[in-house]
C-alpha cells in the first residue's frame, strides 16, 4: 500500500500506531506522543491519557520531562562556545572551575576515598564534553564508597532533596576524588551537569538563558526549558515510577506543586529539560541539516560532526559496551549502541534495526529521541512512565522497530 512518493508506507505507519496503541491498551502506559519525520514528511501520534485512570487526552503540545534526553540538546551550548573560540577543546577547565584543580584519583575503584594518587594531568574541556573527566554514574559500582559519596553529596538528580545551586554543587564535587584518570574512561551523566556549570561560568549567564538565546528561540523551541510556568502546567502530565515488583503506578512527580513547577536551583544539563515532540524535532532536524535551521546557522558543520560521531577510543568503547551488556537486565537494552559522541550515543555497530551512524539518546522518564543521517529520519517518543520497570523501554524498542519497517524506498 506504500506509495513510492512517500517517505513511509501507509501500512507501516498504521502498523506502528497499532503497536503503540497496544501498549497503551495494556494498561502499562497511560499515554504517549510519538513523532516520526523523514525528508520533510512528519507524522504525529497522540494515544491515551495524561493521567493513569484519567480522561484528559494526550495532545501534540503535551510537555514532558525529558530526563537524559536533555543531554543531546544542552551539549549545543558548549559547541557554540567552541565555534566562537570562547572555549578550546584542550583548555584546562580549572580556569573557570577552580574546584577541579589538583585532582586526586582513587587507587582502586572500590577503595576508600582517601586511598588516592595525584591525577596525571589536569581536566580539559574535551574530557568534560566526551564524558571522560573521571567521575560518573555507574550502576555496576553501587555500594562502593565513591558511589555512596556521590549520592550522599546530592550530586545527582532524582533523590528526595533537589540538587543545590551550581556553586555549592561544584564545592561538593570538588571534595571527591576522581574514579579514573582524566581522559581515561567514559562515564555517564555527571559530566553533562558539569558542562552546564562550565557554560554558565564562561558566558556569565545562567545555562537556560544562554540556551534560550542561542538555541531555543532561533529554533522556535518555545516549550523547552527547565520548568513549566503556572499558566502552562496543565500541559505537563504527572510522572509515574511503577513498582518493580507489582507494577502498581507510583506517583514520582506531580505537575502542580512538583519539581518542574518552579525554576530549579540547579539547571541540570544532564537531565533537567522539559519539552515537546515538535521542539525536539526542530532541534534534531537542525543536526540533520548540519547545523542549519532554514537560513539561520545555529552550529557549524564541524561542531555537529564532532557531536554526532564516535569520540571513544577502542578501550573506552570496550568498557562502555561491557557496561551496557552487563546492565541489560536493568537498562532493558538501552545503551547498546557502541559509541558516544558529545552528549549523545552514536551507533558504531548494527545491534538492532537502526543503522550505524544513528545518534541520540533515551531518558529514564520514558523518552527516546534519535536522528538517522542515512535515512534522513527523526523519531521522538515521549511517555510519562519512568524506567523503574521495562514497560516504557519496551514501547521505545517497538517504536523504533516499527519506524524502520515503515520506511519506503
Amino acid at each position: 500500500m506504500g506509495q513510492n512518493n512517500s517517505s513511509f508506507s501507509a501500512t507501516g505507519l498504521s502498523s506502528m500506531r497499532d503497536v503503540l496503541t497496544r501498549h497503551v491498551e495494556s494498561g502499562k502506559i497511560p499515554g504517549l506522543v510519538a513523532l516520526v519525520s523523514r525528508n520533510g514528511e512528519t507524522h504525529v501520534e497522540t494515544i491515551g491519557t495524561m493521567h493513569h485512570g484519567g480522561s484528559a487526552l494526550m495532545r501534540r503540545d503535551t510537555i514532558f520531562r525529558m530526563a537524559s534526553t536533555s543531554k543531546p540538546v544542552t551539549i549545543a551550548a558548549a559547541m557554540i562556545l567552541l565555534d566562537e573560540c570562547r572555549l578550546r577543546l584542550d583548555d584546562l577547565v580549572e580556569t573557570w572551575l577552580p574546584e577541579l584543580a589538583d585532582r586526586r584519583v582513587l587507587k582502586r575503584i572500590d577503595g576508600p576515598l582517601d586511598d588516592t594518587v595525584p591525577a596525571r594531568r589536569p581536566i580539559t574541556v574535551r574530557d568534560i564534553l566526551t564524558s571522560t573527566f573521571g567521575l560518573g554514574m555507574d550502576v555496576t559500582l553501587l555500594g562502593t564508597p565513591i558511589m555512596g559519596a556521590i549520592f550522599a553529596q546530592g550530586l545527582t538528580p532524582d533523590l528526595p532533596e533537589p540538587m543545590p545551586d551550581p556553586d555549592e554543587w561544584m564545592r561538593r564535587l570538588g571534595t571527591l576524588p576522581l574514579m579514573y584518570q582524566p581522559g581515561e574512561h567514559w562515564q555517564y551523566h555527571i559530566s553533562n551537569d558539569l558542562l552546564g556549570v562550565l557554560v554558565a561560568r564562561v558566558t556569565g549567564q545562567p545555562l537556560e538563558t544562554f540556551l534560550r538565546e542561542r538555541i531555543f528561540e532561533p529554533l522556535g523551541m518555545k516549550d523547552t526549558g527547565f520548568h513549566v510556568s503556572a499558566n502552562e502546567i496543565d500541559r505537563l502530565p504527572p510522572l509515574y515510577a511503577p513498582d518493580p515488583q507489582t507494577g502498581e503506578f507510583i506517583m514520582w512527580d506531580e505537575a502542580k506543586g512538583g519539581r518542574y513547577n518552579q525554576p530549579p536551583a540547579f539547571q541540570g544539563g544532564g537531565g533537567g529539560l522539559v519539552s515537546t515532540v515538535d521542539d525536539y524535532h526542530a532541534y534534531f532536524q537542525m543536526l540533520l541539516n548540519h547545523g542549519m535551521h532554514g537560513n539561520t546557522r545555529i552550529l557549524s558543520r564541524p561542531a555537529v560532526q564532532l557531536m554526532t560521531t564516535n569520540r571513544l577510543t577502542s578501550e573506552q568503547q570496550a568498557a562502555r559496551t561491557a557496561m551496557a551488556t552487563n546492565n541489560v537486565h536493568i537498562s532493558f537494552g538501552q545503551g547498546q549502541h557502541g559509541g558516544w559522541g558529545m552528549g549523545m550515543a552514536v551507533r558504531t555497530y548494527r545491534g538492532d534495526y537502526a543503522p550505524i551512524g544513528q545518534f541520540g539518546w533515551d531518558g529514564g522518564s520514558g523518552t527516546s529521541t534519535y536522528a538517522d543521517p542515512n535515512n534522513q529520519l527523526t523519531g521522538i517518543l515521549l511517555t510519562q512512565v519512568g524506567m523503574s520497570t521495562a514497560d516504557s523501554a519496551r514501547v521505545i524498542h517497538d517504536f523504533w522497530t516499527m519506524i524502520y519497517q515503515a520506511i519506503e524506498d
